[in-house]
This record gives C-alpha cells, structure tokens and sequence, in this order.
C-alpha cells in the first residue's frame, strides 16, 4: 500500500488524463462520443470563423459572409481573373471560344433587339401590318439560324486545329452559339477582345 501510494504521489500526471490522451490519440472512438481533438478542432474552426451564439446571430452572420463571397467573386469574374469564373467558362478551349465570337459582329448578336422591334410591330392593328411583321420575323429567324450555322462550321474547324484532343473541345460549339446570341454588352465574362481581333483595353478609374 505504500509503495502504491508513494508511487502515485511521485507520478504528477493523474489516470484520467492519461486515459483522455489515449483516446485523443486513437484513430477511432466509441460512435456517438467525439474525441477531445475533434472539440478542439470544432472549437477553433467557430473561434476562425467567428460564428455568434445565439441562431439569429450566426444566421446573419452567414448571409453577410456569403453576399461578401459572391460580391468578391463578381468582381474578379468582371475583371478577367479566372480564378473567379463559373466551371463552364473554365478552361482554355472555352476561354478562345470568347475570344473568337467576340472578335467578330454577326446578325445573331442583334437578334433580342430585333425580336423585340418585331413584337412591338406585332401590336398594330391592321391586317397588312401583321402579316408584314409575321414574313418578316420567319426572314430574320431563318437568317439568324443560317448565320449561325456558318459561322459554328468555321469555328468548329479552326477549334479542330487548335485542339487535337477532342476532351479540350467538349462543350466549345454549344457555348459559342449561347454567347453569338447575347449582347455583346451582357456578355459574362466580359470580352477581351474588340470585333477585329484588337485587345479591350482595361478601364481606368478616374481619380478625383
């Protein structure tokens, strides 16, 4: 008995945190009880984070979090910064189909605008009119389609000779005709290139 006890006095670290280190350090734990590493690691993931108490709180906190993320996010979309592009505008294959549709004025990019001058057309009352405005909407439609046509068969033969492999071209056709028929100003990401292959140059904040 004294022996025992002269060797627990001796020994400073007590059984129970001897017990509570060996269960930190095991790679597995009883289900339903988290090892003290994982508390500390929760503990300093929400000291980071700096997430409140009370639900409400933390709640508004996320939000504000997430509306500062995503205004990051556009801004380095908006100046060219590839890090903050979308998955589909990722890659070097869709990054030269941008540069090959804005480089060059079609029909296709007026379209909405046509589209809209015919609608409004379509309002006026007289039975001529309308069936002026209806032969001209299957002319432009069918124009429109027939441009773009050409124009997918060109680039899908410049795009063969850029990229050999076809997992480089997936998608690359299908996203040019998407962006032939947005306005150029609407485009996202915005062009890099001026119709004419010349390089869009960066705006410059005026000071005051």
């Amino acid at each position: 008995m004294f022996g025992r006890r002269s060797q627990q006095e001796t020994d400073p670290t007590p059984d129970s945190q001897l017990i509570d280190s060996d269960v930190a350090e095991s790679p597995q734990a009883p289900k339903g009880r988290p090892t003290p590493s994982r508390k500390e690691a929760e503990a300093k993931r929400k000291q980071k984070l700096k997430v409140p108490a009370d639900k409400k709180s933390a709640k508004k906190a996320m939000k504000e979090r997430e509306r500062e993320e995503r205004t990051k996010s556009r801004a380095g979309m908006m100046a060219g910064d590839e890090r903050y592009y979308p998955a589909r505008d990722q890659g070097p294959g869709k990054a030269f189909t941008r540069d090959y549709v804005d480089s060059r004025r079609r029909l296709s990019q007026y379209f909405l605008f046509i589209a809209i001058g015919i609608l409004l057309a379509g309002f006026v009352q007289s039975p001529v009119a309308k069936n002026i405005v209806s032969l001209l909407w299957f002319v432009i439609a069918g124009l429109v389609i027939l441009d773009m046509v050409w124009f997918i068969t060109m680039f899908s033969r410049r795009l063969k000779t850029e990229f050999p492999d076809p997992a480089d071209r997936k998608g690359c056709k299908l996203y040019a005709g998407m962006r032939m028929l947005q306005i150029r100003r609407l485009r996202i990401p915005p062009p890099r290139v001026k119709p004419g292959g010349q390089p869009v140059e960066p705006k410059v904040k005026k000071q005051d």
